[in-house]
């Protein structure tokens, strides 16, 4: 479960020529990330998102830095205390932004980071959840190639988890890298992440 879903971490290119305050500080929230500098991204982000009460964006990429942060951490306190992060800025940002696909599916994320911490746990609690949220997702939005792709990798690993074959659900992955030849996000900081990965994730189909 706990490598069910890579991220590729959006880099936001080029600059617009009046920029406002809001797009200087995702531009650098964004350079700060893509040079590893997370705490510091994380920490712009949430400035952002104080001083933009209506901006969505800020609370998702913060919720989505504290669902990767959680894959490789081992202390199950700092573990939860990300987690708890992710969804309460997940929290502000539905508040916001009531029917969006991108916040349905960081929801089925965070929650899938509870399952691969304590699956005796949390499996029972969340998995029918995890897979309603990729449904609705996918309802509101079938071109949208993160949709696709991270309702693809749960239900193949669904599929394995239960002994299943996860075949069928590799033209789901193809369906998703023809979706990115094409996808233009709204705006420069929407969500755009998964393209390469689903790559290595239809190869690995073929193998």
């Amino acid at each position: 479960m706990k490598h069910l879903i890579i991220i590729t971490v959006l880099f936001v290119t080029g600059i617009l020529s009046a920029q406002s305050s809001y797009d200087k500080g995702m531009e650098k929230a964004f350079e700060l990330w893509k040079n590893n500098q997370w705490d510091e991204a994380e920490q712009l982000f949430e400035r952002i998102a104080a001083a933009e009460p209506n901006a969505w964006l800020p609370n998702y990429y913060i919720a989505q830095m504290n669902s990767l942060k959680s894959w490789e951490e081992k202390d199950a306190d700092k573990l939860k205390a990300q987690l708890e992060k992710a969804q309460n800025f997940l929290n502000d940002a539905m508040a916001i932004e009531k029917y969006n696909a991108d916040l349905l599916v960081m929801q089925a994320q965070v929650l899938t980071n509870w399952v691969a911490f304590d699956g005796m746990t949390y499996g029972m609690k969340y998995s029918a959840k995890i897979s309603d949220l990729y449904e609705k997702a996918f309802a509101m939005a079938p071109e949208n190639p993160m949709v696709v792709l991270a309702r693809a990798e749960w239900n193949m690993g669904s599929a394995k988890y239960f002994g299943q074959d996860t075949k069928p659900f590799c033209k789901d992955v193809e369906k998703a890298i023809e979706l990115f030849a094409n996808f233009k996000p709204e705006t420069a900081f929407y969500p755009n992440w998964g393209q390469k990965h689903a790559e290595s994730v239809l190869k690995s189909c073929n193998d």
